[in-house]
């Protein structure tokens, strides 16, 4: 696909940093606001924010948004979430019982590392996105703490998981798209020409702080 175009939920968050990293790795963006802008979009990204938030934006629909999620994950469409859109997707958060969408085979552990003074960078070594370490921005970040066999561990911080992937589902828990390194979008572009899951999946893990 030459010039995908790339939805952003557009609620709260980075979604304006997600727009212009994708435009800048080569693809076009569009801010997604209602239900039916998810019919002319080839993937989409779900920013940070407060998870509770986007629960109210499908119960503002009658539920129908994380069922036209399911439909499009189920139809290949490649679905990312950053920080907060880590939880959207997984299919258990911990200690909570709160709505999400289930699509990726993993538990996560919300504001694990405290309030934003507790915000930090380090450097991961990501090998699907090359040799170089990628500079990762935490901001009241969640932990996946555990991931099923069907998930492909990228990346992990601090013996927890940052960055993960499940067929057409990607997830980190940190901000790329207040970088200026566009790798994490490129890579996430590049599913949508290759839609197929990772050659190798890791074993399940049950990683814990």
């Amino acid at each position: 696909m030459s010039n995908p175009l790339v939805g952003v939920l557009a609620i709260q968050g980075d979604f304006a940093e997600h727009r212009h990293a994708i435009e800048q790795a080569g693809a076009r963006s569009a801010e997604i606001r209602h239900l039916r802008d998810l019919e002319k979009i080839d993937a989409l990204i779900i920013p940070g924010g407060e998870s509770t938030t986007i629960n109210k934006f499908d119960d503002n629909f009658g539920g129908q948004v994380f069922a036209t999620l399911n439909d499009c994950a189920k139809n290949g469409m490649p679905i990312y979430g950053t920080c907060m859109g880590s939880i959207v997707l997984a299919t258990h958060i911990e200690g909570r019982e709160q709505r999400s969408t289930g699509l990726m085979d993993i538990t996560v552990r919300r504001n694990a590392y405290g309030p934003q003074k507790k915000s930090f960078e380090t450097y991961l070594d990501i090998k699907e996105l090359g040799a170089e370490p990628f500079l990762a921005i935490f901001i009241r970040a969640p932990q996946i703490v555990s991931v099923g066999s069907g998930v492909t561990v990228m990346a992990t911080v601090n013996d927890t998981i940052a960055m993960a992937r499940q067929k057409n589902i990607l997830v980190t828990t940190f901000h790329p798209e207040i970088t200026s390194d566009m790798r994490v979008h490129e890579y996430f572009l590049s599913m949508i020409k290759k839609p197929e899951a990772p050659a190798t999946a890791t074993p399940a893990l049950a990683l814990s702080k």
